[in-house]
């Protein structure tokens, strides 16, 4: 079979020109006497690694000796290439806040519009960043996920001392949202942030647990009222079967308008409807169930619901599995100023690359393969050639 990226004329990009362009402006944090090596050109070979395989900055070292010639006709190489000292240093120093803005700059060059599409926000820990002699917290990361188009948006870093719900609102600031659906899980649960994400042009699917006074018990007795009886209020149901792996799944989304009864409702912005998730499945021949409860801003229709509360999960299987499985987050022990946070998103703008390439067939590890063997495939994925 033919690779679908074999481009018969090419034409070099310069990386100004490329897909490096929006970091262009990036603030070089090294003193003049140890700038041996371009900025942009240490950021082009990390990201070039990372496409191909690599995971820490030994690797990306490592790859740029071996792949010398190649990044030759890119770079203004002098001598050798940069050691892992080199790269590590640069980014521990490097301006996490500034780095995350580039990437929204590169973001908002892809034209991609989230208007109508369900933007998953979620927190994820590397574990081995973890620092007890420095009394240092493990880097935790709030990402913001587009399942639909396989795409990143943008990471908010949890501070040491605080948390996801802190973080989430500045994430959320950076964001274009217009007509999205932004959904968060329960830690996300707050009249803050419901309010912030309507503010952005946005609506929001948030999960409910018993971290807001009356909220979550309220709802329970909306629904268990209609259950029994007791309550006239209409209910839309909308029912998924799903069978794979050996597992039989059934979700019931049912939905409804708030009720009177639900307490404090006016300090929940535009909140117009409740939903109740039930998911039974079996599990080793045993039948089990779970019931989880959400607040929205959208009309209480299930079907609609019930879409963005199953692609909330997409933030898990399609950029937090595949950190961990492919790229040994959790296992990366950078943990020098801001090298954990810039790695990680160096990380996940690798996953956008690979995710939205058509070029090249396979999934994340096959194409990071591809990249490793094949200078074309890399070029592709990266976009460095135009075809003319």
């Amino acid at each position: 079979m033919k690779q679908r990226f074999v481009i018969v004329t090419r034409v070099k990009l310069p990386l100004s020109d490329s897909l490096l362009a929006p970091f262009t402006q990036l603030e070089d944090p090294r003193i003049e006497r140890t700038k041996r090596y371009n900025l942009l050109d240490l950021i082009f070979i990390a990201l070039c690694a990372v496409v191909s395989g690599v995971n820490d900055c030994v690797g990306m070292a490592k790859f740029a000796a071996t792949k010398r010639e190649w990044l030759a006709k890119y770079l203004d190489l002098d001598g050798e290439t940069p050691s892992h000292d080199t790269l590590g240093r640069v980014f521990a120093t490097l301006d996490g806040k500034a780095f995350v803005e580039c990437f929204l700059k590169w973001v908002e060059g892809l034209e991609e519009v989230t208007k109508g599409k369900v933007v998953a926000i979620d927190g994820k820990t590397a574990r081995a960043t973890l620092d007890r002699r420095k009394d240092k917290n493990p880097l935790h990361v709030v990402s913001a996920w587009v399942s639909e188009n396989q795409l990143f948006l943008g990471q908010e870093v949890v501070d040491n001392k605080s948390n996801e719900i802190t973080a989430i609102p500045k994430l959320l600031e950076v964001l274009e949202l217009t007509g999205a659906i932004v959904t968060i899980d329960a830690m996300g649960c707050q009249k803050e942030i419901a309010a912030k994400i309507r503010d952005k042009g946005a609506d929001y699917v948030l999960a409910v647990k018993g971290n807001q006074d009356h909220l979550e018990e309220d709802i329970i007795e909306a629904f268990q009222a209609v259950d029994e009886g007791h309550s006239a209020a209409k209910v839309d149901t909308f029912t998924e079967h799903d069978k794979g792996h050996g597992r039989q799944e059934t979700r019931c989304t049912q939905t409804m308008a708030v009720p009177e009864e639900l307490r404090n409702q006016a300090e929940w912005r535009d909140v117009r409807s409740i939903a109740r998730c039930t998911r039974t499945y079996q599990e080793k021949g045993v039948e089990k169930s779970e019931v989880r409860y959400f607040i929205s801003s959208l009309k209480p229709y299930a079907k609609r619901l019930a879409r963005a509360i199953r692609s909330h999960w997409g933030v898990e299987n399609g950029l937090h599995w595949v950190l961990d499985m492919y790229f040994a987050e959790d296992r990366n022990r950078a943990r020098t100023g801001n090298a954990a946070a810039n790695l990680a998103l160096l990380r996940r703008w690798v996953i956008s690359l690979l995710r939205r390439d058509t070029a090249i067939e396979g999934g994340i590890e096959k194409k990071r393969l591809q990249a490793a063997w094949s200078d074309a495939a890399r070029e592709a994925i990266l976009g460095l050639f135009i075809g003319n």
